[in-house]
């Protein structure tokens, strides 16, 4: 239809401009469409390249089941967390001791986590071995897998362990990489795999230099307790910074690294349940550790806990988990009765022998018995 207007009367200056506003409108649409798709694209590839990475972690064979309401944000949980000796220093063994063993609980309702570190040296019950055995706890993983590792440290404080997280040292390094280092204050100075830490400095340190932190122990006065607490300040810190990752490229580094180092029976779906769920329970933290006595045993160094000992961490993570406490019966406390009886004292400072009976008898049992241990939960690491 011809209008009859002038050619720059007002109206038809009014409809050119309705037609380059209505244009101009267009392309801004049209771009903010491709921006949206490109947008939704990257957040597809992120969420799938996530759950691809993760996928590979996951161990079915410890699954535990799960519905909506488990990791609700309300409920506090708890996470055995573990390091492998392999994957670093030129170790090549597949699966190795978990020198490295953390009870992590969570708890929404203090919005904090809490790190309890058990040494790994502590005299324990294997439990789920075919015949009594009483090992180092590190030992578990390497004997039994995921499954006797948590049952045993279950077992040893007595506090429900359903889940587990394992990495081999290794992956440690390309974690801290991933997230762009980690930053400590060494509680001493000393040098250790070719890097040097001075008491009291912060300091930011990367892959290599944070494994090298968290390794040492035997030039620390204080042994694996010292080197416990650098292990807890080494994942504290990863925690913290892994939260606030800003680039695809250490998106990428994280992922790598989860997918070829780490091993869990938190599905993809729990993980992120968790991410979204109980970021407030990272706003404070707290670390602590199994208080043990050195004794020797059948010759080798070994870590025993006392009754009153094993109470105190018992009732601290059972509160933290909501659950009543109770009085610890155990293994440990039977063959801590026995000891004492002739003549242990776990106040002592002088060399004791520790003997381990046979549980439910007075004769002194091997701790290095062969077992016909249950292996059908060993994992690939």
């Amino acid at each position: 239809m011809q209008n009859n207007y002038p050619s720059n009367s007002r109206v038809a200056l009014y409809e050119s401009n309705k037609r380059k506003r209505n244009k101009k409108l267009r392309l801004i649409i049209g771009v903010m469409m491709i921006l949206l798709l490109g947008i939704g694209s990257y957040i597809g590839y992120i969420f799938f390249r996530t759950k691809g990475a993760i996928d590979k972690t996951y161990d079915p064979k410890t699954a535990v089941a799960t519905n909506s309401s488990t990791f609700n944000g309300k409920k506090s949980f708890a996470v055995l967390l573990m390091g492998t000796d392999t994957g670093a220093f030129n170790r090549t063994d597949k699966m190795g001791n978990t020198d490295t063993m953390i009870v992590a609980v969570v708890n929404p309702s203090k919005k904090r986590y809490t790190l309890m570190s058990i040494p790994r040296d502590t005299m324990a019950q294997m439990v789920g071995a075919k015949s009594l055995t009483a090992e180092k706890i590190n030992a578990a993983y390497s004997i039994g897998g995921a499954k006797m590792a948590m049952n045993t440290v279950s077992k040893l404080i007595n506090v429900p362990i359903k889940y587990y997280a394992v990495i081999n040292m290794g992956g440690l390094r390309k974690m801290v990489n991933g997230v762009g280092g980690v930053t400590v204050t060494p509680p001493l100075s000393f040098s250790y795999g070719g890097y040097s830490f001075k008491k009291g400095k912060k300091t930011k340190l990367n892959g290599s230099q944070a494994l090298a932190y968290a390794r040492m122990r035997y030039d620390d006065p204080t042994g694996d307790y010292g080197r416990q607490l650098r292990q807890r300040q080494v994942i504290m810190s990863l925690i913290e910074n892994a939260s606030s990752i800003s680039t695809l490229a250490n998106l990428e580094s994280i992922l790598n690294s989860v997918s070829e180092n780490v091993k869990t029976n938190l599905s993809f779906n729990n993980l992120m349940a968790i991410f979204q769920n109980y970021k407030s329970s990272t706003a404070t933290s707290k670390s602590d550790y199994l208080h043990g006595l050195s004794v020797t045993i059948d010759g080798a160094s070994y870590q025993v806990m006392s009754d009153t000992e094993l109470q105190r961490v018992s009732d601290y993570v059972r509160s933290e988990l909501g659950l009543e406490k109770e009085k610890i019966s155990n293994f440990e406390t039977y063959e801590n009765k026995l000891n004492e009886q002739n003549g242990f004292s776990f106040s002592s400072t002088e060399d004791q022998e520790y003997t381990v009976y046979d549980y439910g008898s007075d004769t002194s049992s091997d701790t290095n018995s062969d077992s016909d241990q249950d292996n059908d939960d060993t994992g690939d690491y």
